[in-house]
């Protein structure tokens, strides 16, 4: 199952529509890429899984303090696109 960070007033699926997703993101101002780069802990030496771990850490870290109390974190389970929200 994979994670992203995305905001509640955007109405893309970053998962299907990452294109459509970036430019909403940016253009409101939240710039959550940068913001979730500058909290994960990644680094190239890290294995995949690791990688995906951190990355995952940073979202909940952000969904959790949540300044602008616009940010979540939701999931997409592979083929099946599922787009769900997780509190």
């Amino acid at each position: 199952m994979a994670t992203m960070l995305t905001t509640t007033d955007n109405p893309w699926n970053p998962f299907t529509q990452f294109d459509e997703w970036y430019e909403f993101d940016e253009r409101a101002g939240y710039h959550s890429l940068a913001m979730l780069a500058r909290i994960a802990n990644v680094t190239d030496d890290m294995s995949d899984s690791n990688q995906s771990r951190a990355i995952e850490d940073a979202i909940d870290e952000i969904v959790e303090i949540n300044a602008l109390g616009v940010w979540r974190k939701v999931t997409s389970e592979g083929d099946a696109e599922v787009f769900n929200e997780v509190m």
